[in-house]
C-alpha cells in the first residue's frame, strides 16, 4: 500500500509502431517489479492511436516480447483505438470552456515561421499564428472543410499555471521535488490532431485516471510533457498521479535507443541466442 492506503497501480504503454528494444524492456521490466515490490497491480495499454503506424503485427510482437522476459499483466488490456469517442468527448469539453482553438497551419507553415525553435519534442515550436483569429473567420475556415488540430491556448492557462499547479517527481531515493507545471517550452501544445480527435498528451491523461493509475514511471523522454498532463488534469478535473522519470538507454554514441534510429530490436537479439535472463541481468534485475 502507498501512504494514501491505496493499492499502488502501475502501467507500461507502448505504442505498436515498431519492435521493442532495450529500453522499452527496460520501463517495462522497472513498472513490473516496482508492482511486485509495492505490492500493487500492472497493467499493460496499448497506445495505438496512430492510424497509419500502428499495426496489427508489431502489437503481437509487444505480447510476445513482454511474455519472453517474464512479465505478466491484467486482461483485458486497454487499446486507445477502441476508446476514441472519450477523448473526443474531452476536447470538446475543453473546447466548449474556452481552452482551445482550431489551427489551421501545415507542418510546412509552422517549419518556416518557427524559424528554428523546437518544443521538447524536437519538433518546430508554433509560434501562433492561428491564436488570433476571429470567431468568425475559425468557423468560416471549419465551414469550408479546412483540416486543423486544437491547440491549447497558453496565455489563457496563465493564471491557472501561476497558481502553483505543480506535480511530485520522485526520485531512486524516493524523496519527491515539487516540479512547477510550465507550457513555456512548448507553446500551443495540440491536444486533438487533424487525423483523430486525441493527442498522446490527452489520451494518456485521460486513461490514467480512468484505470487509476496511482504511478506512472516513464523515461526521461517524457518528463518535459508531464507539465502538459497537469494542466490537462486540472482543466479536466482528474487525480494526479506520482511522476518517476527513469535514465533512458543508450547506444554505444550515446544516443537513446528509438524505433526511429533502427535501434536493435529484442526480437533480434533473441534470434541470435540471447537469454531473457540475460536481457534482465544486463538491464540490472537480475
Amino acid at each position: 500500500m502507498n501512504e494514501s492506503g491505496t493499492q499502488p497501480l502501475y502501467r507500461f504503454a507502448p505504442s505498436p509502431n515498431g519492435l521493442l528494444h532495450l529500453g522499452h524492456a527496460y520501463s517495462a521490466l522497472l513498472n513490473f517489479h516496482r508492482a511486485k515490490h509495492d505490492g500493487g497491480r500492472f497493467l499493460l495499454r496499448i497506445d495505438d492511436i496512430d492510424p497509419l503506424r500502428s499495426l496489427t503485427h508489431y502489437e503481437d510482437a509487444i505480447y510476445e516480447d513482454l511474455k519472453w522476459l517474464g512479465l505478466e499483466w491484467e486482461t483485458p488490456v486497454l487499446r486507445q483505438s477502441e476508446h476514441l469517442p472519450l477523448y473526443a468527448d474531452a476536447v470538446t469539453r475543453l473546447d466548449e470552456a474556452g481552452w482551445l482553438y482550431p489551427c489551421f497551419c501545415s507542418r510546412a507553415e509552422i517549419t518556416r515561421d518557427a524559424k528554428g525553435a523546437q518544443d521538447p519534442d524536437g519538433s518546430p515550436l508554433y509560434p501562433g499564428t492561428c491564436r488570433h483569429l476571429s470567431e468568425d473567420e475559425r468557423q468560416a475556415r471549419i465551414g469550408k472543410g479546412d483540416r486543423h488540430v486544437m491547440r491549447l491556448k497558453s496565455e489563457a492557462l496563465e493564471a491557472i499555471i501561476l497558481n502553483d499547479l505543480s506535480f511530485d517527481e520522485y526520485h531512486e531515493g524516493e524523496v519527491p521535488s515539487r516540479i512547477l507545471a510550465s507550457l513555456d517550452p512548448w507553446g500551443d501544445a495540440v491536444i486533438a490532431r487533424k487525423d483523430v480527435k486525441t493527442s498522446y498528451h490527452l489520451s494518456v491523461v485521460m486513461d490514467d485516471a480512468r484505470q487509476g493509475i496511482t504511478d506512472v514511471i516513464r523515461g526521461a523522454d517524457l518528463f518535459a510533457s508531464t507539465s502538459i498532463h497537469r494542466i490537462l488534469q486540472k482543466l479536466l478535473d482528474l487525480p494526479t498521479p506520482r511522476y518517476r522519470h527513469h535514465h533512458l538507454i543508450m547506444d554505444d554514441e550515446g544516443e537513446k535507443l528509438a524505433k526511429s534510429h533502427g535501434s536493435r530490436a529484442l526480437r533480434d537479439l533473441r534470434d541470435e541466442g540471447v537469454t531473457a535472463e540475460e536481457i534482465k541481468k544486463l538491464l540490472g534485475f537480475a
